[in-house]
């Protein structure tokens, strides 16, 4: 993620911001210009960014920006729908009547729409299911039933076919950690879910039926494996010893699909943290020649960076972080070991993103 400044008065803003709190400008995220703009406003449905690269057309706010505020992203007027490009992505929200779901829904847009974020400025083919029904993406976000209801079954976090669905618990802070504890996992995130679901749907857009699937085989394994019968295995048995010399986690180890979806939700975590610490212009410069230095980071984003370069960026990095956290007394960041396996794995995603 880029660092942006308001346009009016140079404050560091951030790209969830909807206000500068220095000028109290409005803020908004437009996608057309990849920055975070502050808006001056032209009437009760128009706005306009100061910034001459917007060639002063007129823009107009998301309606879940205006009508809920569960976003922060402006579009062209003339544009016809009343969502932005993240925001239709989206084809079911949660019972707003319910207590606590409006914060929900809040915190998986906003995650969404980080995810979307990479994925544009990866350019990855993304569409919604409404202009593509057979290829396009799309998002429900769905509650469990109230305990006691009659046929109630807990809703599945998952992808089918393009639709992914996001249990409304995961926004639960003290629901994802009960769960995270639960299952054994060092790492669980909402953008997590997002980033591996999302793995799922690229992958039958970039993989299945097309002259990768061989190369895919020979780093993951064979996808055609029974699914279902891998899934059981994994849950009811605890992982072989040394799974870590082969995979990023345990989850992983299931299924060759599970795999792809780790490492791709992997390499996204990767290469956001890596354009942050570029934009924000990390160095690590120790006393001692033996300790991970770090000169300065490439932005992943640029086409011409090689993985290698990536790599070399994201150990040192990793390090900073984890003793950063453990000096505030919270968990490492990034609890990771990459193995030699796992590393080329990396390199097999950022390989076929580059590739276009």
């Amino acid at each position: 993620m880029k660092v942006f400044h308001c346009d009016h008065c140079g404050q560091l803003v951030f790209f969830e911001n909807v206000l500068c709190v220095s000028c109290e400008h409005v803020l908004a995220y437009a996608p057309d210009l990849n920055v975070v703009t502050s808006l001056d406003k032209v009437d009760e449905q128009t706005w306009r960014s100061p910034l001459a690269r917007s060639q002063g057309r007129l823009y107009k706010l998301c309606a879940n920006y205006s009508q809920h505020n569960v976003c922060n992203w402006t579009f062209p007027a003339d544009d016809p729908h009343d969502l932005c490009e993240s925001c239709r992505l989206t084809r079911t929200i949660p019972d707003l009547s319910s207590v606590g779901n409006k914060k929900a829904w809040y915190k998986l847009e906003v995650a969404k729409r980080r995810l979307v974020y990479t994925l544009v400025e990866f350019e990855l083919p993304l569409k919604n299911k409404v202009d593509d029904p057979e290829q396009g993406l799309a998002f429900d976000f769905l509650a469990d039933s109230a305990p006691g209801t009659p046929d109630a079954k807990p809703v599945l976090t998952g992808h089918d076919n393009g639709l992914i669905t996001l249990n409304l618990a995961e926004a639960d802070d003290a629901e994802r950690e009960k769960r995270r504890c639960q299952l054994g996992e060092p790492f669980r995130t909402l953008l997590g879910h997002f980033r591996h679901e999302v793995g799922h749907y690229y992958w039958d857009r970039l993989i299945r039926d097309t002259p990768h699937i061989d190369a895919f085989r020979k780093v993951f394994g064979d996808e055609r494996d029974d699914y279902g019968e891998a899934l059981k295995r994994h849950y009811n048995r605890t992982p072989a010893p040394g799974w870590q010399e082969f995979f990023i986690s345990t989850y992983a180890t299931a299924h060759a699909w599970e795999d792809w979806a780790e490492t791709w939700a992997h390499y996204l975590h990767m290469t956001d943290t890596l354009e942050t610490a570029a934009t924000c212009g990390v160095s690590l410069a120790p006393r001692r020649a033996d300790e991970p230095q770090l000169n300065s980071v490439p932005d992943p984003v640029t086409s011409d960076v090689s993985f290698d370069h990536l790599m070399d960026s994201w150990r040192p990095l990793t390090y900073m972080l984890n003793n950063l956290n453990r000096g505030l007394g919270v968990r490492d960041a990034y609890p990771f070991v990459l193995s030699t396996p796992v590393v080329e794995k990396l390199r097999f995603v950022h390989d076929l993103i580059n590739a276009g």
